[in-house]
């Protein structure tokens, strides 16, 4: 199918008239007759009907324009991402990252990819996966840093690291003085996200597994990262990173709980909408993450 002819096709669609179709494109009446009569044999059917001095399309023509108006965007946008290329990487990327990954792979990422492509600005959204999550699929960031669900069917996603999600708590918390069993989990208050976050859902898997009551949440909060001390003050526990733990991390002063049983495996990797028409500085960005997210963690 000849794209010329869909362009032909689509200006007689939206004129409904031969002629003015022909004085718009400066085309003969007659080019464009031919260019309608070879689509309608290449399809096999009929695109158009007269309607008194009109010609009006039919269902399949209607549907060919449909199909006609995506390729051509499809087209134009391609055009704009070459001829952004050529001229260098410029724009903005929109960038979604839950607090772990801000805190281990952002400012390595965001020197690399600066450096790559200095003249391209960043809008960084930081929040819990599950809001991140709604605002990729609305559109309203390009990429987003975070964990992988199991099955990931709304977006594309590739993986970075694996982590593991631990109890942690204050150093001088009671517990510490309990045998380190999921039983010592009863009765604790706790500081959580909410109820939509995988890590909060773990947890009560976890205590639902063992027969024990479901965690009594006293703070709520959208970034655990940010009330550490908060959790060692008050002699509550929490749920983070291993990695955010020790001296001169964002977890400090809190401690693991040291129950092997409750320890989460989980995934952190790059999302994204696979129906989306990624720009330049997007893709240069998503191609960093995958080639280099991983040693960029190591060199940390």
């Amino acid at each position: 199918m000849d794209f010329r002819d869909l362009n032909y096709f689509e200006t007689v669609a939206e004129l409904g008239h031969l002629g003015h179709a022909a004085q718009k494109l400066c085309r003969t009446q007659s080019a464009l007759s031919k260019c309608i009569k070879r689509l309608e044999e290449e399809l096999d059917t009929q695109l158009f009907a007269r309607s008194g001095r009109r010609i009006v399309l039919t269902p399949t023509g209607a549907l060919l324009l449909e199909r006609a108006r995506i390729l051509r965007r499809g087209i134009e946008e391609s055009k704009r991402q070459l001829l952004d290329f050529a001229r260098g990487i410029r724009g903005n990327v929109r960038l979604g990252v839950s607090a772990t990954m801000a805190e281990l792979l952002l400012p390595a990422v965001t020197s690399q990819f600066l450096r790559a492509a200095p003249d391209v600005t960043m809008q960084l959204t930081l929040g819990m996966s599950d809001s991140l999550r709604d605002l990729l699929q609305a559109g309203h960031i390009d990429l987003m840093l975070g964990p992988l669900d199991a099955l990931e069917s709304a977006f594309a996603a590739h993986p970075i690291i694996d982590d593991e999600v631990v109890i942690v708590a204050g150093p001088s918390h009671p517990i510490f003085a309990q045998p380190m069993r999921v039983s010592s989990l009863a009765g604790q208050r706790w500081v959580l996200a909410s109820n939509q976050v995988s890590t909060h859902r773990w947890l009560d898997s976890l205590l639902r597994e063992h027969a024990l009551p479901a965690a009594q949440v006293q703070v709520e909060t959208n970034s655990i990262l940010l009330v550490p001390q908060l959790i060692a003050r008050n002699d509550l526990l929490s749920v983070l990173s291993r990695r955010n733990l020790g001296a001169g991390r964002p977890g400090h002063p809190l401690r693991e709980v040291p129950i092997s049983a409750a320890v989460m495996r989980r995934t952190f990797g790059v999302l994204y909408r696979d129906e989306a028409c990624l720009t330049p500085p997007v893709l240069c960005l998503l191609n960093i993450l995958r080639n280099d997210g991983a040693a960029l963690m190591d060199d940390r």
